[in-house]
């Protein structure tokens, strides 16, 4: 059951991403890295220190860096690739699909600073469609951690894994959610909490929102269950459907544009399976912006209180 460590309230998943390589570098000698500049961002420097001859900075170059690192996992090498998610699912968007995806290569896209909490930076940095523009496309497989226990868990997966991963990391430090003995499956989804009224899904950062919300849903005598959707692809569709079926109301909660993420995700499987009326918490048609991610989760309507506000005017 979820859990928070004794001695550390939160963490950045981007660290624990970066840690997590370091562990993997000691076990695994065929781990190569490479990143675009960005690694005191990323936080691979944690292992371009401790494994310099395993680390490649590619330079302002994302594009080429997909193709060096499917060239290198063509050698049989389990490549490692970072940058912010803006330039790995936008900018190098032909270069996975055709050199990494393609050929199911063995290449694990890490990209951080995903969303629109990664704050200050504005627009042009806050990628709102990456879980859209990675889930069409064949062969890859799409992680979105919600805390640094899941995160170290994500990356082990998708080394073990073979074919291409895109993980989606944020930047802000988040709480922790899982027990550090927790085990996770990228075929199943993690139930949270319990309840029979209302069934909320969630995935990365948007998993605390969603805990939260049904904690102000509890004080009206609403009871939802909440899952974590970690895995956007594959689906865990088995779980969805079960938990649809249980509850009056669906309702999904991303940091990502409504068109093409978990909540068309979800939503295709229950329209095969099982028709549902379902609330769609994300971006609704708009760029990110500067501010704090605070305040910009609470700009468009992404905090607690305005997804509470909303389920209440629903009901």
């Amino acid at each position: 059951m979820p859990n928070k460590r004794q001695e550390e309230s939160t963490k950045s998943i981007r660290k624990a991403y970066g840690e997590t390589l370091v562990k993997l570098g000691h076990k695994q000698d065929n781990i190569l890295v490479l990143d675009a500049d960005l690694s005191k961002c990323t936080m691979t420097q944690l292992f371009s220190n401790e494994f310099p001859e395993r680390f490649v900075n590619c330079g302002i170059a994302e594009s080429n860096m997909m193709c060096v690192a499917a060239g290198l996992a063509s050698c049989g090498h389990v490549v490692f690739v970072s940058t912010f998610a803006m330039f790995a699912a936008g900018r190098a968007f032909d270069q996975i699909r055709n050199s990494i995806s393609y050929n199911n290569l063995n290449v694990k896209i890490c990209a951080t600073h995903a969303g629109i909490t990664v704050g200050e930076d504005g627009a042009s940095h806050q990628s709102i469609e990456d879980v859209a523009l990675m889930r069409v496309i064949p062969n890859m497989k799409v992680l979105s951690p919600c805390d640094a226990v899941q995160t170290e868990k994500c990356i082990e997966l998708a080394f073990n894994t073979e074919g291409p991963f895109y993980v989606r990391l944020s930047r802000i430090e988040l709480p922790y959610i899982y027990h550090e003995s927790e085990s996770f499956d990228i075929k199943n989804g993690k139930i949270l909490r319990d309840g029979c009224d209302i069934t909320i899904f969630a995935t990365g950062i948007m998993v605390h929102q969603a805990l939260e919300v049904a904690n102000m849903l509890e004080k009206d005598k609403i009871f939802s269950q909440v899952i974590d959707i970690f895995s956007i692809k594959p689906l865990d569709r088995e779980l969805i459907v079960k938990c649809a079926q249980k509850t009056k109301l669906v309702v999904t909660i991303e940091e990502h544009t409504v068109y093409g993420g978990l909540g068309s995700a979800i939503s295709e499987v229950l329209s095969q399976y099982l028709p549902t009326k379902i609330l769609i918490f994300g971006i609704n048609d708009k760029f990110g912006r500067s501010g704090t991610y605070k305040s910009l989760l609470k700009s468009y309507e992404l905090d607690a209180e305005s997804i509470y506000s909303a389920i209440i005017r629903r009901l």
